[in-house]
């Protein structure tokens, strides 16, 4: 994980390790970026709901890329911070202790990509 923050630095430091690996395995990735597609598509549930469900589960898994991508997907998705400290709540009640060390970076990775509420 970065030592500047939980979402922006976090996608920057993988992106150039993503491009690599996605040169020397290229159908891996176009299978699974077919899959993400097919997932994140809306549905019953909308793009918004999908991307906090994801941003959540990043906590549990413990995982700095998916909590950084989904803090970003959920906040283009117009997610608020509200919906997404409470999907990091139930994080924690999911998974108790470890998660309340993930949660609170999951928290500050969205509001790196969501804007300030009305004052």
């Amino acid at each position: 994980m970065s030592e500047h923050g939980y979402g922006k630095a976090v996608l920057d430091e993988l992106r150039p390790l993503h491009r690599e690996l996605r040169h020397a395995v290229p159908e891996v990735y176009k299978g699974f970026a077919e899959f993400h597609h097919a997932a994140f598509a809306a549905g019953a549930l909308d793009v918004k709901t999908k991307e906090l469900i994801a941003f959540a589960i990043g906590v549990i898994q413990r995982c700095d890329g998916c909590i950084a991508s989904h803090a970003e997907g959920a906040a283009k998705a117009g997610a608020t911070r509200q919906e997404a400290a409470e999907a990091v709540g139930v994080a924690m009640l999911m998974n108790g202790g470890p998660a309340t060390i993930y949660a609170p970076r999951a928290y500050a990775a969205f509001c790196e990509f969501a804007p300030e509420p009305p004052a």
